[in-house]
């Protein structure tokens, strides 16, 4: 027995190892992921709080051919050019006009990604290439999408992120690996009319859920963080 095996990490190592580890994946192996994975890490990331134990969340956990015909559905429209402008984002993710020090993070992490996939700034066909593996999954065995009743005002949407937060890190406890999707939002009609969701819930996001690929460049991106001097501010008198 060695002294890693005597002096385990304590309960703070190992919820930080998963936080800290958690990044959003772009490229995943094939290899499928018990249905009883899936339902311990949902139930472990139910408990996320919220305001008066409303629990807003309504997941949709799509593996195989169910998968398959959403992705297919989706790529049907995102290749036509006269559908896809019928599809608009039913709420705004991202402000409509950016500013700094948000735009210039948002230029990065593009930046970096291509760089990292060798596309460049005018290689809009592989932009938009990569842009398309959103609906794919990235290749991932499992795609959660995610969607809230319409009757729930905004604080619900921040128990939400916490419910969100609790699937990655839930997901990484157990060494797999997610990618929180915004690009689905173009597409809620149509994955309403998918999944059999009904018209009074909205889309909130998607989720691809798998094995990392570490052999694909994508996933060497490591995105910076502010160091906390410059956003936390402790008061004391």
């Amino acid at each position: 027995m060695n002294r890693a095996d005597r002096n385990p990490p304590g309960p703070a190592a190992v919820v930080d190892a998963a936080i800290v580890s958690r990044r959003a994946i772009r490229a995943f192996l094939p290899d499928p992921i018990p249905q009883s994975v899936l339902e311990d890490i949902l139930r472990v990331a139910s408990l996320a709080p919220s305001g008066t134990n409303t629990q807003p969340w309504n997941v949709h956990v799509l593996t195989g051919p169910a998968l398959h015909r959403l992705t297919l559905a989706i790529l049907a429209v995102y290749d036509d050019p006269e559908q896809l402008a019928l599809h608009k984002d039913e709420y705004s993710y991202y402000p409509q006009k950016w500013v700094e020090p948000y735009a210039s993070r948002r230029r990065k992490i593009g930046a970096d990604l291509y760089g990292l996939l060798g596309i460049g700034r005018a290689d809009t066909q592989k932009i938009r290439a990569q842009w398309a593996r959103n609906y794919h999954f990235f290749d991932a065995p499992v795609g959660l999408i995610f969607s809230i009743d319409r009757a729930l005002a905004q604080g619900s949407w921040l128990d939400y992120g916490m419910f969100l937060e609790n699937v990655m890190v839930a997901a990484r406890a157990r060494g797999l690996d997610t990618c929180p999707q915004a690009a689905f939002l173009q597409f809620h009609q149509l994955i309403r009319e998918q999944l059999g969701i009904s018209a009074e819930f909205m889309i909130v996001c998607g989720m691809s859920l798998g094995r990392a690929d570490m052999s694909r460049p994508e996933n060497a991106l490591v995105t910076e963080r502010r160091p906390i001097e410059e956003f936390v501010h402790f008061v004391s008198q």
